[in-house]
């Protein structure tokens, strides 16, 4: 391809997004009053990864809603439904852990294109395997038929899946980045891919090379489907232990907008400066062929890190003890600056700023 790709030009504009936001924060705040004084207050402010309200003097529950994306669209194109629920979880409970909570228990909305018990049940499989790795129960849901408003590719198989969620946190140890200050350390936690963000991009860059989801461009076992497919990471056994021994200060899952996530901890008093690893071959692959600048690719896309950990220096050695695991090798990104921005410096050197 010749002309360069981006988020915007597949469909999805950032810029606009914030401002939708934004519009809807004005509103929803009118709300936040008609709790002040009385059982479940609210305790911080929109815009952060989950609403925590006070249900005691010493406790509150966080409350997040979350979906899978455009990524249903590769499970219906693959045929294989049993992936895209633990996504669903993860980027509940992900987020849920942000604020320290950690989380209970989740009710699914599934909305289908027709009647099918087949895929409800394979929808409902992968939930299942997401609350058995997160520690939530699933305790309802809601199924709902509009043929009218979903379609899939193929007939009788389109859906839309999202979830609410629901975590308690003692609130001593709420956590929502006022304790960021200028030299804590950034760690991040590796994705296991481009996780549940970006796929509008990911599928115009394969659409306009014609690259089929059964081929194996980066070689290997797996089909490009299957990679694209792989769940999202679920981080809440590692985040809870760093919450509970009190060693860290701001918590951030790495979702739509990257790394500028960020910044929701500090509220743009302070800035981020991170050194990135080599990215996964997924995500060079997607930069080649949809000729994607750096700049971009690191404001759409985790890059290979999914969750980010700010830690004080001091307690750097045991936040990395505590999430190494098999499978999972936490790496120090940088540091937090007083400038207020999030500047990216791309393993080939390159660096951007957001």
């Amino acid at each position: 391809m010749n002309s360069k790709m981006t988020y915007k030009n597949a469909g999805v504009d950032l810029l606009k997004v914030r401002d939708a936001h934004k519009r809807i924060g004005r509103l929803i705040a009118s709300t936040f009053n008609l709790r002040k004084g009385r059982f479940g207050q609210l305790l911080n402010e929109y815009g952060h990864y989950a609403a925590l309200l006070e249900i005691s003097e010493s406790s509150a529950i966080a409350l997040h809603a979350d979906g899978v994306g455009t990524k249903v669209l590769i499970a219906q194109m693959l045929d294989k439904y049993d992936t895209v629920g633990v996504d669903c979880v993860a980027m509940n409970v992900n987020d849920l852990v942000c604020c320290g909570a950690e989380p209970v228990a989740l009710i699914d909305y599934i909305a289908l294109e027709s009647s099918n018990s087949f895929l409800a049940e394979e929808l409902v499989k992968g939930l299942v395997k997401g609350a058995r790795r997160s520690g939530v129960a699933v305790v309802g849901g809601e199924t709902a038929i509009m043929p009218d408003v979903i379609k899939g590719v193929k007939p009788g198989f389109g859906f839309d899946l999202s979830a609410l969620s629901l975590g308690v946190v003692e609130k001593k140890n709420i956590i929502l980045g006022d304790g960021v200050k200028p030299g804590d350390v950034v760690i991040g936690l590796p994705s296991s891919g481009p996780h549940s963000n970006g796929y509008t991009l990911i599928r115009r860059v394969l659409e306009a090379n014609k690259i089929s989801l059964d081929s194996k461009p980066l070689g290997g076992s797996k089909t490009l489907g299957e990679i694209l497919l792989t769940p999202t990471r679920i981080y809440v056994k590692e985040v809870l232990k760093l919450v509970e021994n009190r060693l860290v200060s701001g918590l951030a899952h790495i979702t739509g907008g990257a790394f500028t996530k960020l910044m929701r901890l500090t509220k743009g008093r302070l800035g981020f400066q991170l050194k990135m690893p080599k990215p996964p071959e997924i995500f060079t692959l997607l930069q080649r062929l949809g000729n994607i600048d750096g700049y971009e690719m690191y404001k759409t896309f985790n890059m290979g890190i999914g969750f980010c950990i700010i830690t004080p220096p001091e307690n750097e050695s045991e936040v990395l003890r505590l999430c190494r695991s098999p499978g999972l090798k936490p790496v120090v990104l940088g540091r937090v600056i007083e400038e207020r921005k999030v500047k990216v410096e791309a393993y080939t050197g390159e660096v951007f700023s957001y």
